[in-house]
């Protein structure tokens, strides 16, 4: 076995790529979507995404890979530690540039370590997790992180020495619910009625709603969410690193992944939300508007979502990070996790302390969260 780098994924046939477990099931890990980041300039230096991907190769044949890259920020992590980096620089020391396992700008949890079919995964793991420590050490960096690995690829890199991270985001699950009208009558009377209302509320202000594929969206309707897309980031004060050539190679790639809902008033676009999707779960990913309108964020962004979840028998919903008003709506308090490890014995005897008290908290603050969830008390015991 032969581990090698791999600065442009451009470079790797699509079929090799999404031949890997994981790459085939998640649209994240999609060759589509990580070398289209790559081809239309949505990664590289100049965002502090430097690729730095890793395969593993057995007689010419790709077996395994990390997306894998050089970070000079933290920016489009979702995974925070500016801590780590404010204290690194108060020692005199340099925390960037830094060596990050991730899908930029998506904290999507799910497998890094892409497999081949009949791959032995703990040995993949040695040889992959392995060659990126080296790699760490080779360019002189900080540290390596491993930003939301699943269950399996957690316990392999614990294995291996990393240190393991808990946060939390708030998920849905679908328990065969036949419409939404029959989720809502899990909640109580008083948050169901809540719902309702801000469901009500937008229809009566006249907005229509389109469910669109990527394979149904023209290049105008891209134009538009590209627009609603920046807006949201020059309110926020953040980077719209995804330009309209990468959402309309996501279309064209992705087809029935891609699921973009519009919202209409008076024949015109005014807002707009963007979700991928696998075989079993939903991802919402982003949202923009021109105009404020009454809950319509709710609407598309969490409703219209659930709504589809429920029409085509997918059994998660994953809206993002962040944000506890999705309780109220009935996503979950769900574990996500990530994984480090820090070059300097000294930060990371600290970083690993602080890490267990962090882990004690993050329990503590999802338990409470979950009291707080909408359904009645038949369907929480159950």
């Amino acid at each position: 076995m032969q581990v090698r780098l791999i600065e442009d994924l451009g470079t790797i046939p699509a079929t090799e790529w999404d031949a890997l477990s994981g790459a085939r099931d998640n649209p994240f890990l999609s060759h589509a979507f990580l070398a289209g980041l790559e081809a239309h300039g949505c990664v590289g230096p100049h965002w502090g995404w430097t690729p730095q991907h890793l395969g593993l190769y057995q007689h010419e044949k790709l077996i395994a890979a990390v997306p894998l890259y050089r970070k000079t920020n933290s920016y489009g992590e979702l995974v925070f530690d500016h801590a780590w980096a404010d204290a690194y620089r108060r020692a005199g020391l340099d925390y960037y540039p830094k060596l990050v396992a991730a899908v930029p700008y998506s904290p999507v949890a799910g497998p890094r370590l892409l497999l081949a079919d009949g791959v032995a995964r703990e040995e993949a793991a040695q040889h992959l997790v392995g060659a990126a420590r080296e790699l760490t050490e080779a360019q002189g960096l900080s540290s390596l992180h491993w930003l939301f690995p699943d269950a399996i690829d957690l316990e392999q890199l614990e294995q291996q020495g990393m240190m393991p991270r808990l946060a939390t985001q708030f998920h849905w699950y679908n328990h065969d619910y036949h419409d939404f009208d029959h989720y809502l009558a899990q909640f109580t009377a008083s948050k169901r009625k809540k719902i309702k209302r801000e469901r009500r509320r937008v229809s009566e202000q006249g907005i229509e709603i389109q469910v669109l594929h990527g394979d149904q969206i023209s290049a105008e309707q891209w134009q538009i969410f590209h627009q609603f897309y920046r807006d949201t980031f020059d309110r926020r004060g953040g980077y719209p690193t995804l330009n309209e050539g990468f959402f309309r190679h996501l279309g064209e790639q992705l087809a029935e992944r891609v699921v973009l809902v519009f919202a209409r008033h008076q024949g015109r676009y005014v807002a707009g939300a963007l979700s991928l999707r696998s075989q079993d779960t939903l991802y919402g990913r982003h949202w923009g508007c021109s105009d404020d309108y009454h809950s319509l964020h709710f609407e598309l962004c969490y409703y219209q979502g659930l709504d589809y979840c429920i029409r085509h028998g997918l059994k998660r919903f994953e809206p993002g990070a962040q944000g506890e008003h999705k309780v109220a709506r009935g996503f979950e308090p769900t574990a996500v996790w990530s994984a480090h490890w820090l070059a300097d014995p000294g930060f990371s005897k600290a970083v690993k302390d602080y890490l267990a008290q962090e882990q004690r908290m993050m329990q503590r603050y999802m338990q409470e969260l979950a009291e707080h969830l909408p359904f009645k008390e038949d369907v929480k015991d159950a």
